[in-house]
C-alpha cells in the first residue's frame, strides 16, 4: 500500500510567535524582566554597601560635610583667601562648633544628673504609689513586670537602630579610624573635589560622559542645598522646643537643661522625620520629673506643634522647593533606610532620594544636551 505523503509545514517564524501573544503580556514581560534587573543591581550595590559600611558610612558623612562647606570655602576664595587657608578656616570652624555643642550638652548633663537621677526616682516612687491608690490596684510585681514588658518591646523594636548605630564603629578604634576618614575624605574632596569627580567621570565611556557629568553636578547642586535647608529646619525645632521648655519654666518654676535639650533636638533633626521626635522626648521627660504630669502634657503639646509646623510648613514649602521629593517618600525612605542600616540609613535617606530623584530626572529628559552645567535655579526649576 502507497503510504500518503504528508505535506510539510513551515517552520514557525518568531515574528509568529510574537503576533501570537498578546500585546498586553508583552508589554508586562518587558516591563517585568527590566524591573527584575534594576532590582538585582539594587541588591548587589546594597550588599556591597553593607559589606563595606566602616568605609562607606564615614565616605557619606563627609560628603554631606563638604556639601555644606563647599559654598563656604569657594565663598572665601572668591574674596581672594588662599584655598588652604580657606579649607582650613571652614574644618577648623567646623569642629570646633561641634565640639564645642557636643562639650555643651556633656557638661550641663553632667552638672545637672544627681539632680535629675534624684528626682527621677522620687518620680516613680510617686507613681507606683498612684498606681496602687487608683481603681487600678496594682503592685509592685504588676507594675515591674508591664516595665520589664515594655523595654523588651522597646529592645526588639530598636533593634535595626542599634545595630545601625553600632555599624559607624563596634569599638573605640572604630570610631576614631572613622572620624578620621570623615577628616581626610572632607579634607580631599574641599581641595580637590572637581578632580575626584573629573577622575570618577573618565572611568566611564566617552558617550555616557556628558549625561553623567551633568546629572552628577545637579545632584550635588541638591545635596548642597538639601544641607542649608536641613540646618535651617534642626534650628527651627530647637529654637522652638526650646524657647517652650523656657517658657514652661518661668510659668511652673524653672526647666532645667533647657539648652542641652535645645542643642539634642537641633542635632537629631538632621535625622528626618524621627530625630526631633525623639529627642523631644527628653525634654518631656525632664518636665515631667522636675514640674509634673501637667506641665509634661504641655511640653508634649510643644513638641508636636513644632512638628506640626515643620511637617506642613517647613517640609513642604522649604525642604519640598529645594529636594522635590513628596513628604510620604520622605517617610517611607526614613522608614526603608532605619530598617536597613539602622541611624545611618535613617541619616541618608532623604539625601540619596533627593540625589537620585534629580540625577535620572536630568537624564531621562535629555538635560545634558542643552544644559552641560546646572546650576541651582535650573535644577530647582525643572526638578
Amino acid at each position: 500500500m502507497a503510504l500518503r505523503r504528508r505535506a510539510v509545514e513551515p517552520p514557525v517564524t518568531s515574528e509568529e510567535i510574537a503576533q501570537a501573544v498578546p500585546p498586553s503580556l508583552r508589554i508586562a514581560g518587558a516591563f517585568s524582566w527590566r524591573i527584575l534587573l534594576v532590582v538585582a543591581v539594587v541588591g548587589v550595590v546594597i550588599f556591597v554597601i553593607a559589606q563595606l559600611k566602616d568605609i562607606v558610612v564615614p565616605f557619606m558623612i563627609a560628603i554631606l560635610v563638604a556639601a555644606l562647606l563647599v559654598p563656604l570655602v569657594n565663598f572665601l576664595v572668591r574674596h581672594r583667601w588662599p584655598r588652604a587657608l580657606a579649607v582650613a578656616v571652614a574644618m577648623v570652624g567646623t569642629i570646633a562648633i561641634v565640639g564645642g555643642l557636643i562639650f555643651v550638652i556633656v557638661q550641663q548633663i553632667r552638672s545637672g544628673y544627681p539632680d535629675l537621677q534624684e528626682r527621677s526616682v522620687k518620680a516613680y516612687d510617686q507613681f507606683k504609689d498612684f498606681l496602687a491608690t487608683s481603681p487600678l490596684q496594682l503592685d509592685d510585681q504588676q507594675i515591674q513586670g508591664y516595665i520589664d514588658q515594655a523595654f523588651a518591646a522597646i529592645q526588639k523594636d530598636s533593634q535595626a537602630l542599634i545595630s545601625g548605630a553600632l555599624s559607624v564603629g563596634t569599638t573605640a578604634g572604630h570610631v576614631l579610624a572613622g572620624l578620621l576618614l570623615v577628616i581626610f575624605a572632607t579634607l580631599f574632596i574641599l581641595i580637590d573635589g572637581k578632580g575626584i569627580w573629573a577622575w570618577i567621570v573618565r572611568l566611564f565611556p566617552r558617550r555616557a560622559r556628558p549625561a553623567l557629568d551633568g546629572s552628577g553636578r545637579a545632584g550635588w547642586v541638591t545635596l548642597t542645598t538639601f544641607v542649608k535647608v536641613q540646618i535651617f529646619v534642626a534650628a527651627v525645632d530647637a529654637t522652638g522646643i526650646g524657647v517652650g521648655a523656657w517658657i514652661l519654666g518661668l510659668v511652673f518654676g524653672g526647666f532645667p537643661l533647657v539648652i542641652p535639650i535645645a542643642i539634642a533636638v537641633f542635632l537629631g533633626s538632621f535625622i528626618p522625620v524621627v530625630g526631633a521626635v525623639l529627642t523631644g522626648a527628653i525634654a518631656v521627660f525632664v518636665a515631667l520629673v522636675y514640674l509634673g504630669p501637667f506641665p509634661a502634657l504641655l511640653m508634649i503639646g510643644i513638641v508636636l506643634l513644632v512638628q506640626q509646623v515643620e511637617g506642613h510648613i517647613l517640609q513642604p514649602l522649604v525642604m519640598g522647593s529645594a529636594v522635590k521629593v513628596h513628604p510620604l517618600a520622605v517617610v517611607f525612605a526614613v522608614a526603608a533606610g532605619s530598617f536597613l542600616a539602622g541611624i545611618p540609613g535613617a541619616l541618608f535617606a532623604v539625601p540619596v532620594i533627593a540625589v537620585g530623584n534629580v540625577m535620572v530626572k536630568y537624564i531621562a529628559a535629555g538635560q545634558w544636551k542643552t544644559t552641560p552645567n546646572p546650576k541651582a535655579k535650573d535644577v530647582l526649576h525643572d526638578a
